[in-house]
């Protein structure tokens, strides 16, 4: 019998730890209020290069949204790089999960945080240097003081399709590497051809020595 009331025990108390942790991971993308207005300066379909070009992101709480929101709770603002559907295909690392921020993987290259105005406020980035080449937009995070999201913005449409823009990542590869990988490669053959032609040569002299 106790061993069994250990079994239950540990039973409740494993349930419990899924309760907390369920409930500390499940905000809810829609459940967010969509008050603050975010623009960015790449026009549609420009292609920036990583490590190179700069983004200026310019947001604002919108004044004119009318829904007994408050941004009292408001707290900090972290601005993110976000990929766009045509660069999730295929990609279940890159997977959109609207039913649970923590699970998402939309946003996962952050540009900014900081501490939270409604005014407007302008930040400017340079691409960084790990940034893979894919199509973006760029969203912007409300926090409130337990550091949880409670409100968002982008710079495109609900359906993550209008004013996208590119960035082109860097591919490790040089135009000096590719010329000396080239060169190295043809002596390599030439010093292979040499080779069998000095060693065919002295066959020849050892046979007619003899």
């Amino acid at each position: 019998m106790a061993a069994r009331g250990l079994v239950i025990l540990g039973a409740v108390v494993l349930c419990s730890l899924v309760a907390v942790f369920h409930g500390a991971e499940g905000i809810m993308f829609s459940d967010l209020q969509k008050t603050l207005l975010v623009s960015a300066s790449p026009r549609p379909g420009q292609v920036l290069e990583a490590g190179a070009d700069k983004i200026t992101v310019t947001w604002s709480l919108n004044q004119t949204y009318q829904s007994g929101s408050t941004d009292s709770s408001y707290k900090t603002v972290e601005l993110k790089l976000c990929y766009a559907p045509i660069s999730q295909k295929d990609r279940p690392w890159r997977k959109t999960v609207n039913d649970n921020l923590a699970k998402d993987k939309t946003c996962q290259h952050g540009i900014v945080s900081q501490p939270y105005t409604p005014s407007n406020s302008t930040f400017s980035w340079t691409i960084s240097r790990d940034v893979p080449t894919a199509t973006y937009f760029i969203r912007a995070y409300a926090y409130n003081s337990q550091s949880k999201e409670v409100a968002y913005g982008q710079t495109t449409d609900a359906g993550k399709t209008t004013d996208l823009f590119e960035i082109r990542g860097i591919s490790g590869r040089h135009v000096s590497l590719d010329v000396a990988s080239a060169v190295f490669s043809a002596f390599s053959v030439v010093s292979l051809f040499g080779f069998f032609y000095l060693e065919k040569r002295k066959a020849k002299r050892a046979t007619q020595e003899k």
